[in-house]
């Protein structure tokens, strides 16, 4: 008779991890699905919740009530299509950049307030967004490459963040810097790009309805890939105007000039509205493929958004409004 004695050690074989598990340990550490279904459904429930609050103290601000003010024309694009279809190139210049900006850490992040303002300050952006009331938001966005795409934002106006700097009167412009960490970003050990990224609006741009902060997409907090934990969103302008991951507001007399125009004026320039009847210097704006569908539509004078910004460039004639 063969006595099978147990050590102390041992555990019974229904209660090892499954192999499949072992052979994906990267997945199982990272608290993926597979690994919460090892766990009680209320225990699997709380421990995404717990990772989401480690990851993101305020993701239970998420989902925003929605402002159905901004209304589409068009879906939502896919998630899982704008996951991996966006420009960064603080990572690449390719349009997946989803798993390199994961590398970004974004805990602890803090914001800097400067230049013509009561106070130059800086605060942590947990507390900036519980300062601030969010809101959902649906945007049409259009690429001066010729694409476009809507998205569900959840943010607050950059009105709010303007009034919570208290600029002087002297204040022209505001001047919006993204983060410089080249052991992260690959793109930023490129000398020959002008980092950090820098873009500008003038204040009238900042406080208009449109112009929003967006700290979260799709009803959770902003993935990483979309320029967590705070980027601009100005959706009647090319996208090369929404500056990603943000450090650094600075309110100045004069006009800044951005990433894009210092890397090539003669294509980019400060205003970068978006007009079909002013073609970029190497292909037409006339129209546009709305991602994933295949569809292809004409472009609209301010993306569409003509009835809120149009009377921004009254008297701007003379200025190269439209890239």
């Amino acid at each position: 008779m063969n006595v099978i004695r147990r050590r102390g050690w041992e555990i019974p074989e229904r209660l090892a991890t499954p192999a499949h598990l072992v052979f994906n340990r990267r997945a199982f550490l990272a608290g993926g699905a597979s690994a919460m279904a090892l766990l009680p459904r209320a225990a699997a429930a709380q421990r995404v919740e717990d990772l989401a609050k480690l990851a993101d103290p305020t993701a239970d601000l998420y989902p925003a009530k929605r402002n159905e003010k901004y209304v589409l024309d068009r879906p939502i694009t896919d998630e899982k299509i704008n996951d991996h279809y966006n420009n960064f190139y603080e990572f690449n210049s390719s349009k997946e950049v989803s798993e390199q900006a994961q590398l970004l850490p974004i805990r602890p992040w803090t914001v800097k307030i400067d230049g013509l303002v009561e106070k130059p300050f800086e605060i942590g952006i947990d507390d900036l967004i519980r300062k601030m009331t969010l809101e959902e938001r649906t945007c049409r966005h259009r690429c001066v490459e010729g694409w476009s795409m809507a998205i569900a934002w959840t943010g607050f106006p950059l009105a709010r963040l303007v009034d919570f700097a208290k600029p002087l009167g002297s204040a022209k412009f505001v001047r919006m810097e993204t983060f410089t960490n080249p052991k992260v970003a690959p793109g930023e050990r490129m000398t020959w790009f002008p980092w950090p990224y820098v873009e500008g609006l003038t204040m009238a741009e900042a406080t208009n309805d449109l112009a929003f902060m967006a700290t979260g997409a799709y009803g959770h907090a902003m993935s990483k890939q979309h320029g967590a934990p705070l980027r601009l969103a100005v959706p009647w302008k090319y996208g090369f105007k929404s500056i990603k991951s943000i450090v650094r507001f600075s309110f100045v007399e004069q006009r800044p000039k951005g990433y894009w125009e210092a890397l090539q004026s003669s294509e980019y320039g400060f205003w970068a509205n978006v007009n079909p009847a002013v073609p970029h210097p190497r292909w037409s704006q006339a129209t546009e493929e709305v991602i994933g569908t295949g569809e292809r539509r004409p472009t609209l004078i301010f993306n569409g958004y003509g009835d809120y910004v149009a009377g921004l460039y009254k008297g701007l004639e003379n200025e190269r409004l439209w890239a």
